[in-house]
């Protein structure tokens, strides 16, 4: 651990996520309560009357309350690489904080979808020996994901061979 000036304990150096995710994330929002919008203003105007297409402004409230939702989640996303493991914390009403010893991990992968790659987004996923503790950091740039994965990936091989 290391020590302020003062003697007090410093904390891990946390790093967030880019903004890629939370882009990603509000556009399928955008696209998915438009879409709501539309067919339940339609079907409820042509089945029940004019006055009750109305009824898809619903979606556009659920719209408002998903964009700060997901603000609130992109911004809980955080991990920080430690000596000798590394912290995911993510979370909003329940916090989870996920410790993954670097001696442990026994495959670390670089995932990206078709919807990823289009935001130039990449996730790592961490395998342990125990499915508990497999741990996703989703978001990162595809060089940031790549790094932390070479890095996890020898700083892993290190620490095993010493067990």
């Amino acid at each position: 651990m290391e020590t302020g000036t003062t003697g007090e304990t410093a904390g891990p150096a946390w790093v967030g996520l880019p903004g890629g995710l939370l882009r990603l994330r509000r556009m399928l929002l955008v696209l998915w309560t438009g879409i709501a919008a539309v067919a339940t203003g339609a079907v409820a105007g042509l089945l029940i009357g004019p006055a009750w297409a109305l009824l898809g402004v619903v979606w556009l409230l659920v719209l408002a309350w998903g964009w700060e939702l997901t603000g609130r989640n992109w911004r809980s996303w955080r991990y920080a690489e430690r000596a000798d493991d590394l912290l995911i914390s993510r979370g909003v009403l329940w916090r989870e904080q996920t410790v993954v010893p670097y001696g442990r991990m026994q495959l670390v992968e670089v995932t990206s979808g078709p919807l990823e790659r289009r935001f130039q987004l990449a996730s790592v996923q961490l395998h342990t020996a125990a499915a508990a503790t497999d741990a996703k950091i989703p978001g990162l740039a595809p060089a940031e994901a790549e790094r932390l994965r070479d890095r996890l990936t020898e700083l892993g091989r290190a620490r095993s061979a010493g067990l």
